[in-house]
């Protein structure tokens, strides 16, 4: 099952070919996906190709500064970025933060440390996003954003990267219906923004797995002309509820009146 998993995605930008095996081997080991790339402008085209979900970026590359990578990094969008760097001043430290980095690692480094540090920020940055750790349960499914699981009445179900990132940007703004360009923006890039049969097609797929018997009644819902929401199932729970209540003393004489 394990296999299956969607599994975190770290981009590692370094020059030092022995830390980018050092800290891929760590990365895979501990359940990531990792990808490398031993200069900035590669960096920054993997980033744009793999979308991950975090980048450990050092400063000291051979051909734009990591301070570059770490500024086009942020005009595509909020990415978590770890500075991982031989440079110990507390000036870079603190530029490096200022620009937006997330963490500061200096080497020489514990692999260990690193790891955890990853996990730290992930978890920072889905709680900064509005969703909380705890899986989520909406009828005969368990999405669990933590563990990039999701499963149906105890059954795995695949997702391929896509499919997840398009799930996860859908629940993490459950109850509010989000734009087509939004979407397409956030899961995809912004080249995408105007690519509607695109999105459409990644949304017909989503939903048959994750619902292959309920093709009328989707908790994928569709605004036409406009967008998607997932289905805040708390709040549709609370509103069978309360139409199944008992009218109040009050109301029931009324209605006798």
């Amino acid at each position: 099952m394990a296999d299956q998993q969607v599994r975190p995605v770290v981009l590692i930008a370094d020059d030092d070919a022995s830390v980018l095996k050092l800290v891929r081997l760590q990365l895979v080991d501990e359940g990531f996906r990792a990808v490398t790339a031993s200069t900035g402008e590669e960096a920054i085209q993997r980033a744009i190709d793999e979308r991950p979900d975090l980048v450990v970026l050092d400063l000291m590359l051979p051909d734009i500064t990591g301070f570059e990578v770490l500024n086009r990094l942020r005009e595509r969008g909020p990415i978590p970025v770890i500075l991982l760097t031989g440079k110990t001043r507390d000036s870079d430290k603190i530029r490096g933060l200022e620009m937006g980095a997330d963490d500061y690692l200096a080497k020489p480094f514990n692999p260990e440390e690193l790891t955890a540090r990853v996990r730290a920020v992930l978890r920072r940055a889905r709680r900064e996003g509005g969703v909380s750790d705890e899986p989520i349960n909406v009828g005969p499914l368990m999405i669990d954003l933590e563990r990039r699981v999701v499963e149906r009445e105890g059954e795995l179900v695949p997702l391929t990267r896509t499919e997840w990132n398009l799930l996860e940007v859908l629940v993490r703004n459950r109850g509010k219906a989000l734009m087509n360009p939004e979407i397409l923006g956030k899961v995809w890039g912004p080249e995408y923004v105007d690519d509607l049969q695109y999105l459409r097609v990644w949304i017909s797929r989503l939903r048959r797995k994750l619902e292959p018997d309920r093709p009328e009644d989707s908790i994928i819902r569709t605004f036409p002309g406009m967008g998607y929401m997932f289905r805040d199932m708390r709040d549709t729970a609370e509103a069978e509820d309360t139409a199944s209540e008992p009218p109040a003393d009050d109301e029931a004489a009324a209605a006798e009146a």
